[in-house]
């Protein structure tokens, strides 16, 4: 359907008619006049009202002010005695006389297809400019498109809310009220399982490396290797990583009796072992417990074991670092032994065990001073001391008073109560343990993860 056709006359009057007109003739100027086409003589100019198809305003007024009507605005004035012809007639590619290049107008979409001018924004028809090619706003060469957000920051995910389900409790009255009602009721975890959680955290807390805890005493029989297995069972049950216990006592010790027994092997057949290129290449010589807690075993022979020197533990240290995340040393009785000096100088924490007793109280009293005054400061600083109950009931020691004493040389101090399964002396299996004593353990455990996060590189193998 062709557009408007426009006669220039004589005053400079441009008249228009909505019809079609036959090419070249002008409309009657009669017919133009009697249109109802907007102000007319010396209104104020359009601004921007749209108005019916084909229609535009008459006499010499302002120009069209951006009006997204579905009439064709007057691109240029025609000079006397010339017709305007329409636009939509003519081939792509030519212009008439007087017409704007179409890169001075800003780009719009109009009508039909056609551009149009930017309306003025009081007036409530501008438009943003268009993408590249006529593409919407936002979009960007390449088909990728890029929300514009001019009036505050853009959304994120981040933001968007989210409501948790509340956990389930797991004992006491708040477990039978949320069975009792189907679900319905949730009183929540208590504040003693809220604890809980919290240790846990530290316990699953991530490790730089591998970690190295070197488990001593001076005294026998104060529960050295069960604050080993203890330990280490909560590390390897709570943990996801691989976790180690090593049996560097010279004198026939006794951890690998405290798990299952699957393998003979000792650390001396680890060593010799030239085929050690994967983990499971050092599975075959662990045993393992219930609590996935490895165990490597001392050498059985006493004559043998003698050799077990510094060198042979910072090779099986060289070992078992490329493939553990927390490697535990239970140490022999002595300090001088040739195997506790690379214990010592490879520990990144030291884990020392006293009794209930003034007699086991003042060996490791006598353990920290020989550790101070050999160059291993450092370690008794950041030691954990455990204090172990023999039986049950009361003390004949004040506890708290040692707790004191020892508060002021090292880091932090435990208590673990006494546990008939612990007392056995057999294979520790953490679902027998008391409450209390597994608590007790798992304070313990966090305590000492507290130092995961340390960076530990110049104690290197």
């Amino acid at each position: 359907m062709g557009g408007p056709a426009v006669r220039a006359s004589g005053s400079g009057d441009a008249q228009w008619q909505g019809g079609p007109a036959p090419t070249g003739q002008a409309p009657d100027s009669n017919q133009a006049q009697q249109s109802e086409l907007g102000p007319t003589g010396d209104q104020a100019p359009w601004q921007g009202t749209p108005g019916p198809m084909g229609q535009a305003p008459g006499g010499d007024r302002a120009p069209w002010q951006g009006a997204s009507g579905y009439g064709q605005p007057p691109i240029g004035r025609a000079p006397e005695g010339e017709q305007w012809q329409n636009p939509a007639a003519r081939g792509f590619g030519q212009q008439s006389p007087g017409e704007q290049p179409a890169d001075q107008w800003q780009q719009g979409h109009g009508p039909m297809g056609q551009q149009a001018p930017v309306g003025d924004p009081q007036a409530g028809y501008g438009r943003p400019p268009a993408g590249p090619q006529g593409m919407p706003p936002g979009y960007q060469q390449g088909g990728q498109y890029q929300p514009q957000h001019p009036h505050g920051p853009q959304p994120s995910l981040d933001d968007v809310p989210l409501r948790r389900a509340k956990k389930s409790p797991s004992g006491g009255w708040r477990k039978a009220v949320h069975h009792v009602s189907g679900g319905a009721i949730n009183p929540g975890l208590s504040a003693e399982e809220l604890r809980l959680q919290e240790l846990v955290a530290r316990i699953r807390q991530p490790v730089r490396g591998d970690y190295r805890i070197a488990v001593l005493s001076l005294k026998g029989g104060v529960g050295k290797t069960t604050t080993t297995m203890g330990l280490g069972s909560i590390f390897a049950s709570i943990r996801g990583d691989r976790v180690i216990a090593v049996d560097a006592n010279p004198d026939f010790g006794t951890l690998s009796q405290r798990v299952p027994l699957q393998t003979r092997s000792t650390v001396r057949d680890l060593l010799l072992d030239p085929a050690i290129q994967r983990y499971s290449d050092v599975r075959r010589h662990t045993s393992q417990g219930t609590s996935r807690l490895e165990v490597l075993a001392s050498e059985r022979d006493p004559a043998a074991s003698e050799a077990f020197n510094d060198e042979e533990y910072r090779a099986v240290a060289r070992i078992l670092q490329r493939f553990y995340n927390i490697i535990l040393t239970d140490c022999g009785t002595g300090l001088m032994h040739s195997a506790m000096g690379g214990v010592l100088d490879l520990a990144h924490s030291l884990v020392l065990i006293s009794s209930a007793a003034i007699d086991g109280a003042r060996s490791a009293a006598a353990t920290l001073d020989w550790l101070s005054l050999h160059g291993h400061d450092h370690l008794v600083r950041n030691a954990v001391v455990v204090i172990n109950l023999p039986r049950e009931g009361s003390p004949n020691v004040g506890i708290q008073q040692l707790r004191e004493y020892f508060l002021s040389r090292c880091r932090a101090v435990h208590i673990i109560p006494y546990d008939s399964h612990l007392s056995e002396g057999a294979e520790i299996d953490l679902h027998r343990l008391h409450k209390t004593t597994k608590r007790a353990y798992v304070e313990l455990a966090a305590t000492v993860a507290d130092e995961f996060g340390i960076d530990h590189r110049r104690y290197s193998v």
